[in-house]
């Protein structure tokens, strides 16, 4: 048996990989509620602090000394279903289907602030969480060799300044400080290892394990009825990249915006800890298990960036009560190509986990209209592509898919100095079958690996309630 790699780490890159506010994958919520109500299509409208994520040249219009303080609340809703996982034998998995794997609701938080500092100069900061998941499938389903639990936490700290040329022009530019966490667990076959080590091309290792039970004072009987192992990983690192942005105003009717949100590179450390104690009835038999498995508890290590993106927006006052806006956005994931989760400190070879990703475009189209002078209701959709090319290359720690986001939204003027967001999101995903094999098997001494197949059908669609609270000094 070899070492596998804990899809913690999997849940972590991938969703490391595929989440930002315009990106598809583990979109946590969205960085800004007001923007949320257009279905983030208002990057060029920069009417309060949180223009710092999407655009950040937009601090330029911005007055005085604000603030905006939200959060996103996530509600989603999956199912899977299996349609025939297998062993790297060849033989069904067992297990059923996962219930309630999904969270009933999680929640993204956001805060941004802006200072005018002069006629040309604007300053800012804001804190928000680009992507998250937690998913716990259990230790009993058809896949838990690829997965059982995973959970993935980042928070971004994003300080920014905009200059502001003339009335036409303006530029902005931030950097940002990012800390990702991840937690993850998976099963390790062993009833697949015995009945592969039952054949004569492994005789040599099934007797080095009956008789180091047997010496032990162990019954190998047991073997016949082992369970599987599991592993459980936790990372963590700060990355830190930029953000530009550029905004050129026409007229007091009309803007265009570009922005470019850069990529960010995580040497995610941690550590990896392999359990048999639940093998079997035995801890003789179950220390052997461990013994000849190869798994040692050591360091973890996942190198990755997440993708840079380029974003054009365009803003138009149609009349005093309706505006409209839009927002397209690539997200260059290409060059990620397969993922490699390193043991540093071990002679156990690097998990590969294949994806192959493309890149993506997401576009959204968004309107306003100012019902009364405290009253400015909103609406929005965008449609966002996914980085998964293939059920061949989708893995249960990213079951993505191409979704349409449906949203609509509303502030309300409080007084001359604050004011609230709230936004609504539903967010409908296209069924996303499984088929992914991984390529090594729990007898390799060059990889790591269950050699897992699975196989089954995702469906997911979520639910995005917003609210915030905005305040002018």
């Amino acid at each position: 048996m070899q070492r596998k790699i804990l899809p913690l780490v999997i849940a972590a890159a991938v969703g490391a990989l595929s989440f930002n506010a315009h990106a598809s994958g583990y979109r946590f919520g969205s960085q800004s509620v007001s923007a949320q109500g257009t279905a983030d299509a208002s990057g060029a409208e920069a009417n309060d602090p949180s223009t710092i994520f999407y655009n950040p040249a937009g601090l330029s219009r911005l007055e005085g000394t604000q603030i905006s303080a939200g959060a996103t609340f996530v509600v989603p809703h999956s199912t899977y279903n299996d349609t025939g996982s297998t062993r790297f034998v060849g033989s069904p998995t067992g297990g059923g289907n996962p219930s309630d794997y999904v969270p009933s609701v999680k929640t993204a938080p956001s805060i941004y602030a802006s200072k005018k500092i002069n006629d040309q100069w604007t300053a800012g900061i804001g804190l928000f969480v680009p992507y998250g998941s937690k998913l716990d499938y259990g230790d009993t389903w058809a896949g838990r060799y690829a997965l059982t639990d995973v959970m993935l936490k980042s928070v971004t700290i994003n300080p920014s300044l905009s200059f502001k040329v003339n009335e036409r022009h303006a530029f902005g530019f931030g950097v940002s400080a990012e800390f990702m966490k991840a937690e993850l667990g998976q099963g390790v076959d062993v009833r697949g290892t015995i009945a592969q080590l039952q054949s004569p091309a492994n005789a040599a290792q099934r007797q080095a394990l009956l008789a180091g039970i047997v010496a032990a004072g162990g019954n190998p009987a047991l073997l016949a009825t082992a369970g599987d192992g599991h592993g459980s990983n936790s990372v963590k690192d700060w990355g830190y990249g930029f953000n530009l942005g550029y905004m050129f105003t026409v007229d007091e009717s009309t803007r265009f915006g570009l922005s470019y949100r850069s990529s960010i590179a995580h040497k995610m450390k941690g550590s990896t800890v392999w359990e048999f104690s639940n093998s079997t009835t035995d801890p003789v038999v179950n220390a052997a298990l461990k013994t000849a498995s190869h798994r040692v508890n050591s360091a973890a290590l996942v190198k990755l960036r997440t993708p840079e993106t380029v974003s054009g927006n365009i803003f138009h006052q149609f009349d005093s009560k309706w505006a409209g806006m839009a927002d397209i956005t690539w997200s260059r994931h290409n060059r990620l190509g397969d993922l490699l989760i390193e043991f540093p400190g071990t002679p156990e070879g690097a998990e590969v986990i294949r994806q192959q990703w493309k890149n993506t475009v997401r576009l959204s189209l968004g309107t306003s209209y100012a019902y009364s002078d405290s009253l400015t209701l909103r609406a929005g959709i965008a449609h966002d592509e996914s980085p998964v090319v293939s059920a061949e290359l989708r893995h249960p720690a990213l079951p993505d898919s191409d979704r349409v986001q449906y949203s609509l939204g509303a502030k309300w003027k409080l007084n001359d100095r604050s004011s609230i967001d709230v936004a609504y999101s539903y967010l409908d995903f296209k069924d996303a079958p499984l088929n992914y094999t991984n390529l090594c098997n729990t007898l390799s001494r060059t990889c790591t690996g269950n050699g897992e197949t699975t196989r089954g059908l995702s469906q997911t669609h979520i639910s995005l309630l917003g609210l915030s609270y905005n305040y002018k000094f």
